[in-house]
Order: structure tokens, then sequence, then C-alpha cells
């Protein structure tokens, strides 16, 4: 029976945490942002097999059977009630206060588009303020991704011989190419 994904989640965390290191230190051991480790050992990402064998450096009581679970696609989702934990909530505060203004910054830097949250990187950080205290650096580091414009093409069907076999195709202009698709036919 295969494990859910909060027990497996719970058991990535607890060899984190037997290790001692924290996720910056599990970071710079791997090449990963601390953010990206935390999403791991979170099963919220998935672990790609070159990355492996330094996490298991890294966290050397991860077993292959763990590895072998981090390796498989994860569902990427949440706990609805989360938002209630308070660091969460002011996240969350910080992007819907501050989300329209940085959404009319990024038009005006790049156009009619929106950052993207797969080609994504993250990143949070210790820094001193002015005034010497402590203070938190969150990095959101996305592909831009322009909105496309939905033009009418023209598609045309005809058939013709493939492998010897009358087949049918579809031919579309995608702006200045033509694309050739084969609609029927196994070989």
């Amino acid at each position: 029976m295969e494990e859910s994904k909060s027990t497996v989640a719970s058991r990535l965390t607890s060899v984190k945490r037997r290790s001692g290191k924290s996720y910056g230190q599990i970071a710079e051991e791997t090449g990963l942002t601390n953010v990206y480790v935390a999403q791991l050992l979170r099963r919220q990402a998935q672990l790609k097999a070159d990355t492996a064998p330094k996490l298991q450096a890294a966290l050397p009581e991860l077993t292959d059977e763990l590895l072998q679970e981090m390796m498989k696609p994860p569902l990427r989702s949440y706990d609805p009630h989360l938002i209630q934990e308070p660091t969460v909530y002011r996240l969350n505060e910080a992007v819907m206060h501050f989300g329209e203004s940085i959404k009319e910054i990024i038009n005006e830097e790049f156009g009619d588009g929106i950052m993207s949250a797969i080609d994504f990187y993250c990143s949070v950080d210790k820094v001193k303020g002015v005034d010497g205290k402590d203070r938190v650096v969150v990095t959101f580091d996305g592909k831009y991704l322009p909105f496309t414009e939905q033009v009418k093409i023209r598609a045309y069907g005809f058939k013709a011989k493939a492998a010897g076999k009358l087949k049918d195709f579809l031919i579309m202009k995608l702006g200045g190419a033509y694309c050739i698709w084969l609609l029927h036919g196994g070989y």
C-alpha cells in the first residue's frame, strides 16, 4: 500500500531534523535553493535523478525507498488550513497588498504577461537592515511568459500516401510556418 503524501513528508522532514542541518546547509551541499530543498522534503517538487546522489550525501539517512518516492511526480497541493499559520498568512497578505503594483510593473517592464511559477526559483535569505535588525528577503525569480494573441488560422485537410497507405493529414499555417499532422494511421 502506498504511503500518503503527508506520511512521506513527515518521514523526510524527520530525516532532515535528525541530520541537524538547516535547509540552507543542505542547499549549499546540493546546489539547490533553500526553498527548493524544503519543497522536495515536503513532496511539493520532484527530485531529479542527477540530484539524488547529492541529496543522499547531504542527508545520509535518506533510504533508497524514500529517494525513489521523491523521484515520482508529486501531487502539488496544500492544506487549505495552512493560511491560518501566521507566516503563511503574512506572505499571502504581502502578495495581495503589493500584487496589483507588482503586476503593473511587470506589464510596464515586459508587456502583457505573467511570471511563471513553473520555470521559477525561490529563496529566503537573512540580512541585516540599515538599523542592524534581522530582515527576511524572499526572492521570486520566475520566467516572463507573454500572453499570446489568438489569431485565426486556417486548416486544410488532405489525403496522401504514407508508408504505402492512403492516410488523412491536416495542414495548418501557424505564423509564417506550415505544420502538417498525420491524423490517422497506424503502420
